[in-house]
């Protein structure tokens, strides 16, 4: 069987161009909210789709028993939903802050949480936390977006501690800004001139999927030479 490959965040930016890359020898699910864009990009590359919120744990939950349902495994998880903020933190409205702490820390702790149980009972599988070199790094008026990635980069070091046992990778993937809509999303303007093109952020994120399973890259950091 195809090895089954779950994308949060698979709608659009990297999520999609990774799912578009790796459809051709695997069974790609992927995952996000809105259920216009998700149906359209699955017609578009041809893979399978679920809906959850992930900010919503039950939401999550029942998107991944959906899958398991279905195909008996999960192989990997791409963990890859985020949304941006930035600005001073004074002037973060409270609700924006919320937000991104759930979606880009939270949620990438809920969907792991989910697909860890099945991945335990076959005793293999690799968790890919897509995080930003904003995990690394600390950048002023990006407070809140830095605290939620290095939040994430805290997790992945210590779920890869914690899964090794059970035959479970777990790696940090840390892109740099990249050309993807992801800022024009909350109506940020950024110039892209030192920017990553996509197509070898996708390679990179499609050599840690193909990597042997008994191969551990525990972080994978990648930017423009320009950056």
């Amino acid at each position: 069987m195809k090895k089954v490959v779950l994308i949060s965040g698979g709608s659009d930016g990297l999520g999609k161009e990774a799912a578009r890359a790796l459809a051709v020898g695997s069974q790609v699910v992927i995952l996000a909210r809105n259920e216009d864009r998700l149906k359209a990009t699955a017609a578009e590359i041809g893979c399978d789709h679920v809906v959850a919120d992930v900010r919503d744990y039950d939401s999550v939950e029942s998107a991944v028993n959906q899958v398991i349902k279905k195909y008996g495994q999960i192989d990997c998880l791409i963990n890859n939903a985020g949304i941006w903020i930035e600005g001073a933190l004074n002037l973060n409205e409270a609700t924006a802050i919320k937000d991104a702490m759930e979606i880009n820390a939270l949620g990438v702790i809920y969907v792991a949480k989910a697909v860890v149980p099945v991945m335990k009972e076959k005793g293999a599988g690799l968790i890919i936390n897509v995080i930003s070199d904003s995990g690394l790094t600390a950048k002023k008026e990006k407070t809140v977006y830095c605290a939620s990635k290095w939040a994430v980069t805290g997790f992945t070091k210590s779920l890869e501690a914690e899964l090794a046992p059970y035959g479970i990778r777990v790696s940090g993937f840390y892109p740099g800004k990249m050309r993807t809509g992801f800022f024009a999303k909350k109506g940020v303007t950024k110039s892209f001139d030192n920017a990553l093109e996509l197509a070898p952020a996708v390679r990179a994120l499609k050599f840690l999927v193909e990597s042997e399973d008994d191969v551990v890259i525990p972080s994978l950091e990648i930017k423009s030479i320009k950056g």
